[in-house]
């Protein structure tokens, strides 16, 4: 079932948000400071371009370091990358036949709010 809603995912619009991912993070890593935010936006397209089947967790090494990094990327403004994915996630929740989509918006809100201390499974 995690490889139809994939394909659905990517058709529908899924393959437009890891670009801009993806072009987020290559812009970020321009700098040498940019380059831990750089590389959790591609962390992030990796997850945009196929969300089902996989869940965002929590490292169980996770140090101070992520805590300070995330709470830098909210001071940063990225925060608005969560908001739009919460938006997203209710305006699909509507209908019946968007709840899939919807439960996949809301593991990128929690994965774009702070994403410095999780992974994918």
């Amino acid at each position: 079932m995690s490889i139809i809603g994939n394909i659905l995912w990517f058709v529908l619009g899924g393959f437009l948000v890891a670009l801009m991912y993806f072009a987020a993070g290559l812009l970020m890593c321009i700098t040498i400071i940019g380059i831990p935010f750089g590389v959790q936006l591609m962390k992030i397209g990796v997850l945009a371009l196929a969300p089902f089947g996989k869940d965002v967790t929590t490292k169980d090494n996770a140090g101070c370091l992520s805590i300070g990094f995330s709470v830098l990327w909210i001071l940063c403004g990225w925060w608005e990358i969560a908001i739009v994915h919460l938006v997203l996630s209710v305006i699909f929740a509507i209908t019946i036949i968007g709840i899939p989509f919807a439960k996949a918006h809301w593991r990128l809100m929690k994965m774009s709010f702070m994403p410095f201390g999780l992974t994918t499974k």
